[in-house]
């Protein structure tokens, strides 16, 4: 049994643009659902939502059934809580391949992501023996030797601090791309709520073109769709355009108010 190539890692270093969603509602149905919808990948989400350990392996099972009925790369990316060596072992080993570590603000907590994502002797990931999910429960015999190869770990800058640091935290080698957190930028500028302010903007697209530099892929997370074929333009590699929470909402809210419409019309 071969380990699963990396599709996210592949197509990030070669440039390829890669668009994803969202996703918070910790629900395997809802994450099949998306990853049939043609996404290239779907950043499963336990810092801002209910998600547990138990969610993040049955979504990873329902992004794995999608791939399998379409005959298409669907990639599911995990972000972490923290910048944590047991979360991120743990993660790991349940067979997440990408994973997105948020707040990094400095070059040693940069360090210390990529030396989680590592085995001895070259990191400090702690050995889960063959029993685990990444080694296909013990049919994957040479997977402690060759699963580096197909991690792919991007770290996500949304600090002022970070932003201070990019050049240093995005050329560590093992660093794969770097990801741009709009609102907490926001915040962190002095502007919160306000992610669109042209400070902000102007951050985020200078921070873009040096994530680029350093050849290393550029991410961000944008919903209003014109910013997001702006920064793509810039040379944001991989782009989430949604989160699949605002996506129930506005489809909901909008079937209601297009009935409310036809039901009392204008002028009536």
């Amino acid at each position: 049994m071969e380990l699963m190539v990396n599709h996210f890692k592949k197509a990030i270093r070669q440039g390829q643009p890669q668009l994803g969603l969202w996703s918070t509602l910790t629900n395997p149905i809802s994450t099949e659902l998306i990853a049939c919808c043609g996404y290239d990948w779907i950043m499963l989400d336990t810092e801002h939502s209910p998600a547990d350990m138990g969610h993040i392996v049955a979504q990873l099972q329902a992004v794995g059934a999608a791939q399998a009925a379409l005959g298409k790369p669907v990639s599911a990316l995990v972000r972490p809580a923290c910048n944590d060596v047991v979360l991120i072992k743990r993660f790991l080993d349940m067979g997440a391949q990408t994973l997105l570590i948020p707040s990094v603000d400095t070059l040693e907590e940069a360090q210390q992501a990529v030396q989680a994502v590592r085995y001895p002797p070259l990191g400090i990931r702690g050995m889960g023996g063959p029993a685990t999910r990444a080694a296909r429960y013990g049919q994957l015999k040479g997977y402690v030797k060759c699963c580096e190869d197909e991690i792919c770990l991007v770290i996500q800058a949304e600090t002022q601090t970070a932003l201070e640091n990019l050049e240093a935290m995005t050329c560590l080698e093992g660093v794969d791309g770097v990801f741009i957190g709009p609102a907490d930028l926001s915040a962190s500028m002095g502007y919160p709520g306000e992610p669109f302010h042209p400070q902000v903007q102007a951050a985020i697209e200078d921070a873009i073109k040096r994530i680029k530099a350093c050849g290393k892929a550029p991410g961000i997370l944008m919903a209003d769709l014109k910013y997001a074929r702006r920064y793509m333009d810039l040379g944001a590699v991989f782009v989430a355009l949604g989160m699949d929470a605002l996506v129930l909402t506005n489809g909901a809210m909008r079937i209601l108010q297009d009935f409310e419409a036809l039901s009392h019309p204008q002028g009536s």
